[in-house]
């Protein structure tokens, strides 16, 4: 906030050579730096974006391959880029099939393979680096949504294996509506935000200061202590563990794979997700079902439908997702109220 705060009083173009143009461009560069530094690379490799839908899009349509394979779990901004998605299967825990990858893979050399580091909803961590070994021996580009591992695992663009890599502010608690797609010098990328040449030609359109500003300073504060997000698995376990004893029926999505610290995806069969979401709204508890952003539309999970769960599972699970504002007390409040609403609402064991 503070950085969004100052920037604001930056108003000249970063664009322009006048002293208000400069200062609004070292605004920008020092975040810019922030954010590479996130992510591992060099400053130049990072282009600014409006979000990572955007730095999606980019990374896809931009790159210039004729041919998109993408995980059947990935967020809509990947599996809607193009017309022209070919999807990866999943396991029943929720990670790609890399003997399905290389199958369809072939000769890869027009070819573009995007595969997150962590699905936003099930937290399941994605075997990233094998998957580009993968593609890279097909002569194919590589492409890592990486927005919901940022700042809870340690990023490291050479050694995830990348060429492209995309990253969004609000998941790291920077402001909603920055992003960034980092991009491989090898990587010809061509614009689809034309007419102004603005990052390096790479993406048109003033750059938006206060909100690079403030991803920069979240960057920077993602970047100090992502060593201690580990520390949130112990209070997600405990809800688990939790929820598993008291309240029948409720079962734990992705529980047998490698998953996000802070991230649970709780099913309770028989009860629609958008009734469990009231209910703990209510209760004073925020959570979602599937991707925020489909906020106002909730409906069965492609992602769980991808992992082989049915439309009475995929359509009654939440996300809860923990902060490092989080405690012990928080758990027990959550748990207390989940398992009141289960008792009203007549869930019952499977």
């Amino acid at each position: 906030m503070e950085a969004v705060s100052h920037a604001l009083g930056a108003w000249g173009n970063p664009s322009s050579v006048h002293s208000y143009g400069r200062a609004a461009r070292r605004i920008v560069e020092d975040s810019r730096r922030h954010v590479g530094g996130l992510a591992g690379v060099d400053p130049a490799a990072v282009v600014f974006t409006s979000g990572g839908t955007e730095a999606n899009n980019l990374a896809l349509r931009g790159c210039g391959r004729a041919r998109i394979l993408v995980s059947a779990i990935e967020h809509l901004s990947v599996l809607e880029a193009a017309n022209n998605i070919e999807l990866i299967p999943v396991d029943e825990n929720g990670v790609v099939d890399l003997k399905a990858l290389q199958a369809t893979l072939g000769d890869g050399g027009d070819t573009v393979v995007s595969v997150m580091l962590a699905n936003n909803e099930t937290g399941v961590i994605q075997p990233v680096s094998r998957a580009a070994a993968l593609a890279h021996e097909a002569g194919a580009l590589f492409h890592c949504d990486a927005v919901q591992g940022a700042g809870r695992l340690k990023l490291d663009f050479s050694t995830l294996g990348a060429d492209l890599m995309t990253l969004s502010a609000h998941k790291i608690g920077g402001p909603k509506g920055a992003g960034a797609l980092i991009a491989a010098d090898h990587v010809q990328l061509g614009a689809i935000n034309r007419g102004g040449g603005q990052e390096r030609g790479r993406r048109s359109g003033t750059e938006n200061v206060p909100g690079i500003a403030g991803f920069g300073a979240a960057a920077e504060q993602a970047s100090a202590e992502v060593a201690s997000a580990g520390n949130l698995a112990a209070l997600r376990d405990r809800l688990e563990e939790r929820v598993l004893a008291e309240i029948p029926g409720a079962r734990i999505v992705g529980a047998g794979a490698a998953r996000l610290p802070n991230t649970s995806c709780i099913a309770l069969p028989g009860i629609s997700a958008e009734t469990q979401i009231m209910a703990l709204d209510l209760a004073g508890f925020a959570v979602s079902a599937g991707s925020a952003c489909s906020s106002g539309k909730v409906k069965p999970s492609h992602v769980l439908a991808a992992m082989g769960f049915d439309n009475d599972i995929a359509a009654c699970a939440i996300r809860v997702s923990l902060g490092a504002g989080n405690s012990e007390a928080d758990i027990e409040g959550f748990v207390a109220a989940y398992r009141d609403f289960a008792k009203r609402a007549g869930a019952t064991a499977a």
